[in-house]
């Protein structure tokens, strides 16, 4: 098996799978803190309420930072074996 045709299974591999993981993923984070920001603001006069809001916020913006590291990795990686990028949010 030569290095092309691994690179180019890598290269479809990343293009059909990781890619579209990637943006589901970063829509969930992003609804995630959307929905605490939501909470946040409607329920301004109970304080769990409020509390679910921040945690919603928190936990969004983590998932957000974490799916930015993973598509920075994902491409230190693919840079460095020379595989083609297909970027998910071009």
């Amino acid at each position: 098996m030569s290095s092309t045709s691994v690179t180019g299974i890598l290269g479809k591999i990343n293009a059909a799978i990781l890619n579209p993981l990637i943006i589901l993923l970063f829509a969930i984070a992003v609804l995630l803190f959307l929905w605490g920001i939501f909470l946040f603001i409607l329920h301004n006069d109970d304080d769990s309420e409020r509390e679910k809001g921040k945690k919603n916020i928190v936990w969004g913006l983590i998932g957000i930072f974490i799916m930015l590291s993973v598509l920075g990795i994902i491409n230190l990686i693919l840079d460095s074996f020379g595989i083609p990028k297909s970027y998910p949010f071009s």
